[in-house]
């Protein structure tokens, strides 16, 4: 191989991003149905951002694949969070349901809203907690 047919592999971690959906002072977890590891596990709903999309739209088109719903994304929520011994980052943004849309499970096991004193209530993802740290401010 030619050193100009040589493509390096990417250093920087591939980005994962979620959505914390607040309505009415609740917020809403999902339920993990796969894989084996993280089923019965809770997290906020999203995906990872594909190549050419930007963190917002992908955001967007994770929750219309997941939850059926439109929305527009908003601020950063909390700090980027490690994954995959460092070959991935999870960053969270406050999104606003848009139009009367109400989620629904569609990749999920099931959802539940919860108010700041149900936070506990589930078992979050490790990587989601410093996440769930955050929301007593913002409900």
């Amino acid at each position: 191989m030619r050193p100009e047919q040589y493509v390096k592999p990417s250093t920087s971690p591939r980005v994962i991003v979620a959505a914390v959906i607040i309505t009415a002072g609740r917020v809403l977890a999902c339920e993990r149905s796969a894989p084996p590891e993280a089923a019965g596990r809770w997290e906020f709903p999203g995906g990872k951002v594909e190549p050419g999309e930007s963190e917002q739209a992908a955001l967007a088109r994770e929750c219309v694949e997941e939850l059926g719903v439109r929305v527009a994304v908003g601020d950063r929520v909390g700090p980027d969070v490690p994954l995959a011994h460092g070959r991935a980052v999870l960053r969270v943004y406050a999104v606003e349901l848009l139009g009367g849309d109400v989620p629904e499970a569609l990749e999920h096991r099931s959802m539940r809203w919860l108010t700041v004193d149900q936070l506990d209530s589930v078992p979050w993802l490790p990587a989601d907690v410093p996440i769930v740290a955050e929301l007593p401010r913002l409900l």
